[in-house]
This record gives structure tokens, C-alpha cells and sequence, in this order.
């Protein structure tokens, strides 16, 4: 019997207090497609980077082509055939698409004669392999999206991977483009190539695939051949749990509409016609996969990415929010998903993190009110439970849940009518958690419109007083809250009945 060219065996990892991969087991042999499937966060980017070398296991097994491997590194993996295409792009967009595929082919060497027509004509080849019309002299950052997937997959194809680790492949892609992408996989599988598929879109799964296997918190749930289940088996086996009873019940009644989009669009974002209300009083959760456009569309409304068309009202009244800081004048709060990079500065004290937002109030002209500055840091201090030594403690020095009450205050300091949560509790611990879940009610109590975008599906339903679902840039569907699971995950993946 042929050895599998991958073996994964019981392989675990954790980060820190979290436990990313469970005891996950998972094989690809010769000349298969088999699909890896999960919510996001069920440890498939954990897993792609055990095999490409990124993270080493902290315990379990992995074998290539029936060897053992004991420390896989990076390297190591290119020099065992394995190849990574990643929805994002890994190009230099400074040089040329014959540079960046010569660069992931050739071996550096402090001496050496570059034959540039040898470059220019490997690269075309590859090119029209995977029916791209691209010219090779062109730089990266002259290319679209779609283009620069297709450069990838090019170069992943030009190193002669036998196991090729595909990650949302056809995100970017035209249909036209994914059925050229088909035939690439078709002809690499005959040719003995084995292929990890990575998608949310159960329709390309089903197309492409040989078999599948779900994870689900860090565990591999099931292997199965796809003739073998259908599409609501696959979703039962992706979310297959209950919604925790810690969440705090809605104690409020939605109010007036605080915030009502119309036919929204932004281009530059991928956010197309969205049309939402939110009440005042209100938790409305955003739900949808990693891509479905709910980060962009809050970036919009906060006139990061200011919107082409459409129309935002802000208590009945039409607005135009072109900056942040006209949608901070409007009356809207926004803490990012990424909150060291973006929602507080941690070198800051605390006091002056959760004022930013508020200095030409709190500091008119050249006065500097310093005392009312740490007066108003430990109200809210008070009022949100953080834990810190003092106001005057950088932001470093605080947990992570305790980081997110800060970016939380600084917006909550400047009077908001309308918050918007992006992943509120990503990366805080379970006591964390309930903590700002709590708080989250306790604001829309008191009247607050919330938007809470969460990947966490039970924070979603255990939370939100109704769900609208976005898929490719729109919003594709609106629950109430408490829905079914399986009814979230069945329009985030574009199978709603």
C-alpha cells in the first residue's frame, strides 16, 4: 500500500493558555483533494502551520511520504515539497512578477550570472498554466487581487510540490478564474499531487474534493468522502454545539432606529448594497465567515473607507461620514478587531488612552487638565471593573481583556449613540469574557445601539437581540436572535433556504 504523502497523527499545540489543536489527526494521500472545514478559529490556520513548518507541535506526530519528521521548519518543508497559497498574498509588490517566481525557485548565492530570458520565459510558462494573461515585466502592486492569486499559484506550482496547501483560493477569483483554477487541481491530481483545499464555500468542496474533514475547537471531528454526506451534515458537524448560558439576557427593549443604512457600497472595500437598521437599546450581531465583508463594512461606516453611494441616517437624519473624525461628531464609536495595533496605544497610560478620543473637550485651547483627565480615567475604571495598578500604568502592563476595556472606554468617554464592537472578546481569557458580555448588555440597556461583529457563532446568538448575516460583501440574510445555528452558518456559507 503507498504511504500517505502527509500523516498527521495526535498532533497538539497550544499558546500560552489556549489550546489551538487538540490531538488533531489528518492524512493526504497520492492524488487527492481532501478539504479541511471549520468555523473560523477551529484551528485550520493552527494546523496549516504545524505542516508548513511555521509552528512546531508541541507534542504528536508527522510523517512525509512515510518518514518521519522531527523538526520541521519553513525551509525544510519547501525542500520536502510542501507549497502554501494563502488568501492574502505573500508577494513583494516592488518588483516583478518574473522577479517574485524566480525568487521562490532559485537558490540565493552571492555569485551568479542571471539569465533574465530564462527568468522571463519560466515565468510565462507557469503563467499560461494556470490561464493567466499577466505579463511577466509587470510589478505586483500593478496587479489586482485575483492577479496576484494567480501569480501565487504559479509559483507554487513552478517549486514541484507533491503537497500543495490551498487557503481560500478562489476568494479573490471570477468565476472564469475559478474554473481555470479547476483545471489546474484536476491536472494536478493526475499527476500524483496531493492537495489540502481550504474553502468556506461547501458548493467548491463538493466540486473539487475527494474528502473532507471538519475541525471544530481545535479537534477533527470527522473524516469523510464527500459521495458519503451532504451539505447539512457538513454544517452540523462545523457548528455541532449549544449556546453557553453564560450570556447575559436582554433586559431592554429596542427603541427608536439610531442607525439606518440604505443600499451602502464602497468599492475600494468590497462592501456592496447593505442595507441594515439598528435601534437604539439594540444588540445587532454581524455575523459571516473570514472575507464576507463585515470588518470592511465597519470601516465604512466609521469614514475609514468612506462609502461611493448609498445612503447612512443617523436618527432619521441623512449624514455624510467621509473621515473618522465626522463619524466621531455623528456619534460613532468604533473599537477594531485588532486592538493592539489599533484600538489603544500600549506605551500610553491608561488615563490617556481612554481620553484620546475626548481631548479637544477635555484640553480647550492651551489648558492641560490633567486632574480632570485622571478623574475621569478612574470612573471608568470603576465602572468597567479594570484592573490596573493605576491610571497611570502603561497599557502594556494590563491583561488582555483589561486592554479591551480601555479601547472601550475611550470610545464610551466620548458619548457615543452608536458603538461598533469587531471581534469584542477575541484573545481574553473565559472570566474576561462574561465580563465584557455583561457590559456589552449593560450599555445597550442604557440605550446604546450596539453593532457587534464576532466569529465566536454561540457569542453571536448568545448575545444578539437580532443577526444579519454577510456573505460576499452584502448582507445575505436577517435572524432574530437565539436563531439556530445551523441556520447562521447555512447563509454565512450561501445555503440559506
Amino acid at each position: 500500500m503507498t504511504a500517505p504523502l502527509l500523516q498527521l497523527t495526535n498532533v497538539a499545540k497550544s499558546f500560552g493558555a489556549v489550546r489551538a489543536l487538540k490531538g488533531v489527526s489528518f492524512d493526504l494521500q497520492p492524488g487527492e483533494v481532501h478539504a479541511l472545514l471549520g468555523e473560523n478559529g477551529a484551528g485550520k490556520s493552527t494546523l496549516i502551520k504545524v505542516i508548513t513548518g511555521a509552528h512546531p507541535p508541541d507534542s504528536g506526530s508527522l510523517q512525509i511520504a512515510g518518514q518521519p519528521v522531527e523538526r520541521l521548519t519553513p525551509a525544510s518543508a519547501r525542500r520536502l515539497g510542501i507549497a502554501a497559497i494563502y488568501q492574502q498574498p505573500a508577494l513583494f509588490p516592488d518588483l516583478s512578477v518574473t522577479e517574485n517566481i524566480a525568487l521562490a525557485l532559485e537558490r540565493p548565492s552571492p555569485i551568479r550570472r542571471i539569465r533574465w530570458s530564462e527568468r522571463f520565459a519560466r515565468a510565462l510558462q507557469l503563467l499560461r498554466r494556470v490561464g493567466a494573461h499577466i505579463d511577466p515585466h509587470s510589478e505586483i502592486r500593478e496587479l489586482s487581487m485575483p492577479e496576484q492569486q494567480l501569480v501565487e499559484i504559479a509559483r507554487a506550482l513552478g517549486t514541484g510540490a507533491r503537497i500543495l496547501i490551498m487557503d481560500e483560493p478562489t476568494a479573490s477569483l471570477t468565476r472564469k478564474e475559478v474554473e481555470l483554477l479547476y483545471a489546474v487541481i484536476r491536472e494536478l491530481r493526475a499527476e500524483g499531487v496531493g492537495t489540502v483545499y481550504i474553502s468556506h464555500r461547501l458548493e467548491e468542496i463538493f466540486t473539487v474534493a475527494d474528502r473532507v474533514t471538519v475541525l471544530r475547537d481545535g479537534e477533527s471531528v470527522g473524516t469523510n468522502k464527500l459521495d458519503e454526506i451532504n451539505e447539512a451534515q457538513l454544517i452540523r458537524m462545523m457548528v455541532g454545539r449549544e449556546v453557553s448560558t453564560i450570556y447575559p439576557s436582554a433586559q431592554s427593549k429596542p427603541a427608536e432606529i439610531a442607525l439606518s443604512i440604505r443600499d451602502l457600497c464602497c468599492q475600494a472595500s468590497g462592501v456592496r448594497n447593505v442595507t441594515l437598521q439598528i435601534r437604539a437599546g439594540e444588540v445587532l450581531g454581524l455575523a459571516g465567515l473570514v472575507g464576507a465583508g463585515r470588518t470592511e463594512l465597519a470601516r465604512v461606516l466609521f469614514g475609514i473607507t468612506p462609502a461611493d453611494s448609498g445612503e447612512i441616517l443617523l436618527r432619521e437624519t441623512s449624514v455624510r461620514i467621509g473621515s473618522p473624525r465626522d463619524a466621531v461628531e455623528q456619534g460613532i464609536g468604533y473599537v477594531p478587531e485588532d486592538r493592539r495595533r489599533h484600538g489603544v496605544i500600549l506605551e500610553m497610560p491608561v488615563a490617556m488612552n481612554m481620553t484620546m478620543a475626548i481631548h479637544p473637550e477635555l484640553f480647550p485651547g492651551t489648558w492641560l487638565r490633567f486632574g480632570a483627565e485622571r478623574r475621569l480615567a478612574d470612573d471608568y475604571v470603576t465602572r468597567l471593573g479594570v484592573k490596573t495598578a493605576s491610571v497611570e500604568a502603561p497599557v502594556a502592563s494590563l491583561s488582555g481583556g483589561n486592554q479591551q476595556k480601555v479601547a472601550l472606554a475611550r470610545w464610551l468617554a466620548a458619548k457615543p449613540k452608536v458603538l461598533i464592537l469587531d471581534e469584542p472578546t477575541q484573545g481574553v481569557d473565559v472570566g474576561a469574557k462574561a465580563e465584557i458580555h455583561k457590559l456589552i448588555r449593560r450599555l445597550a440597556t442604557e440605550g446604546l445601539a450596539v453593532l457587534m461583529i464576532s466569529s465566536d457563532l454561540p457569542e453571536i446568538l448568545g448575545m444578539s437581540d437580532r443577526i444579519a448575516v454577510m456573505r460576499g460583501g452584502t448582507v445575505v440574510a436577517e435572524l432574530p436572535g437565539k436563531s439556530d445555528a445551523h441556520q447562521v452558518m447555512a447563509a454565512a456559507l450561501g445555503q440559506a433556504r
